[in-house]
């Protein structure tokens, strides 16, 4: 290991767009189908990485739905997210925002009440075992009716003093922000945060909708606003943080090659860019695999690397004395020349 690599797996950082359901690594996926009597369209875990060779996003939703299968009690989704928080512990990780999509599950019956309690068990133990803080974001289907965003938004209800916020992800392409404007002004006024997939594989105008229809507080991806230089001066000017994956953006073909990735550009441009996994099983890493590939893409030095761990801090939905907390172990480990 590099002195780089090892400068990046202590750099204390918070991740802030990571899909549960993307941490379901292919051995957990074979264990849960055999322990729930799951029959899944896989022979081995090599034949499930073998299909993980998507170039688009609907591509890799439909093996990520599938794989999705398997989680069918509360000591599933236990283990799919203390799997996912040792990870992240070994990576540096210090909090972590946490995206599900109940919709995925209840639509197969699935109780909610067993997706989160399970989630929230493994919160938990992450804290005990890891020292590691963490926070639950309910995502909505964009490509599911409104109306279903509601009927979650409902379910939810009795554990809304444990959700932190709600967001917006699956298919971008033919389902704008607008689509779902009242059912994030219902969540605003239950006083939950806001965020939003935008500007991913959607137009700079979705990312427009996410700020003046939804409301958010954090745009999710936000790749394609550099296409807009008035945007660009928004979000800089309105201090917006940008949940960037790297690797993600690589799989999806966002951008071509990693070479060509934008994050040393936002940054140049004074956007508030994070790193982070998004669905790390599926995109071939977790979030310091993240940081190492941008670093040598982009030649990113330790200076632009502390910015980004700053970032995930200042971006995340912690209280303010939380975020102090969390600066100051940053710059104490950035004083020690580590």
């Amino acid at each position: 290991m590099t002195d780089l690599d090892s400068f990046i797996t202590g750099l204390p950082k918070a991740e802030l767009h990571l899909h549960i359901e993307g941490s379901l690594e292919p051995e957990l996926m074979f264990a849960l189908a055999e322990r729930n009597g799951v029959s899944i369209p896989f022979a081995s875990v090599e034949e499930v990485r073998a299909a993980y060779d998507f170039s688009n996003l609907q591509d890799f939703l439909d093996i990520y739905y599938a794989g999705a299968n398997v989680l069918l009690k509360r000591q599933d989704f236990h283990d799919l997210a203390a799997a996912y928080f040792a990870r992240a512990a070994a990576d540096g990780v210090v909090h972590a925002e946490l995206m599900f999509d109940p919709q995925t599950h209840t639509d197969r019956g699935v109780p909610f009440e067993d997706v989160i309690e399970g989630l929230l068990s493994a919160m938990a133990a992450a804290r005990a075992e890891h020292g590691m803080s963490s926070s639950l974001i309910l995502s909505f289907l964009r490509h599911l009716p409104e109306e279903a965003a509601f009927a979650t938004l409902a379910e939810a209800e009795p554990w809304l003093d444990r959700i932190e916020a709600v967001g917006l992800d699956s298919s971008e392409l033919g389902h704008p922000p607008e689509k779902f404007a009242r059912v994030f002004a219902a969540a605003r006024e239950k006083g939950l945060k806001i965020t939003a997939h935008a500007g991913e594989e959607g137009p700079p105008e979705y990312v427009h909708q996410a700020l003046d229809v939804l409301g958010v507080h954090r745009i999710d991806h936000g790749n394609r606003a550099l296409e807009d230089p008035a945007l660009i001066a928004r979000l800089v000017r309105e201090e917006m943080t940008l949940t960037v994956c790297p690797l993600s953006n690589h799989k999806l073909c966002v951008v071509d090659d990693l070479a060509d990735h934008p994050i040393d550009a936002m940054l140049a441009h004074g956007l508030k860019a994070t790193v982070n996994s998004d669905d790390p099983a599926y995109f071939g890493g977790y979030v310091a695999d993240n940081y190492r590939a941008i670093a040598a893409a982009r030649g990113l030095d330790r200076k632009a690397l502390a910015t980004l761990a700053r970032n995930s801090f200042t971006g995340s939905f912690l209280p303010d004395a939380a975020v102090a907390e969390h600066l100051a172990r940053l710059d104490a480990y950035l004083e020690a020349g580590r």
